[in-house]
């Protein structure tokens, strides 16, 4: 009962009832990955829900808040790196563009789908990717953006994260790339939307 519990809290974005729910789960003798996993499955049902068109981003960002309550609670239980069992993801915004909705949007579901996430922020240099990048246990780079003008800065960003010759994949996304610009530049991977990037990441990481 306490892991559907937990699952449907999550799902509904209970964000101030999930804490209790996974310390009750926790004290019923319910293993914290089992926990955690039952909250990775209910952001993954969140995900799909999004991209049928059945609920919107308000409701995605009400269940990724509630997933990363839940999160915190179990910490300290989990073994360490569980929660970010699928490696490390550098996340940010190109530079010049400013825009954080997006952005903040798949780095909630990417996190909710077991990495670990590195947010880097907005309006980020090139340097600063391919620095982060070059870190341990990166397994995927996340570039965002959201501007038409910052589109040329995407594609340097790609062009240096690939010369820097490392083992991750480069993500790309937001409102003007399309999958034809992503091929262009080289890119390992285009989403769309937030769910599409935490599924896109999670078979890029496999």
């Amino acid at each position: 009962m306490s892991l559907e519990n937990v699952k449907d809290l999550v799902s509904r974005g209970k964000a101030k009832l999930i804490a209790a729910a996974v310390t009750e789960a926790v004290e019923g003798g319910c293993a914290a990955e089992d926990i955690l996993n039952t909250m990775i499955g209910a952001m993954d049902v969140v995900g799909e829900k999004f991209k049928n068109g059945e609920i919107f981003v308000p409701e995605m960002l009400i269940a990724a808040k509630a997933m990363k309550k839940g999160v915190e609670v179990l910490k300290p239980y989990l073994a360490s790196g569980a929660a970010g069992a699928l490696g490390k993801v550098v996340i940010g915004t190109v530079a010049g563009d400013l825009h954080d909705i997006g952005k903040n949007l798949v780095s909630m579901m990417i996190e909710s789908a077991g990495f670990e996430v590195v947010d880097l922020g907005v309006d980020v240099p090139v340097e600063k990717f391919v620095e982060a990048a070059a870190a341990d246990g990166v397994k995927i780079v996340a570039c965002s953006a959201l501007l038409t003008t910052t589109m040329p800065a995407l594609e340097a960003t790609v062009a240096a994260l690939k010369a820097a010759g490392k083992d991750y994949k480069v993500m790309v996304g937001g409102a003007p790339i399309t999958q034809e610009f992503a091929d262009k530049i080289g890119a390992d991977a285009y989403t769309s939307d937030a769910a599409s990037a935490a599924k896109k990441a999670k078979e890029l990481a496999a």
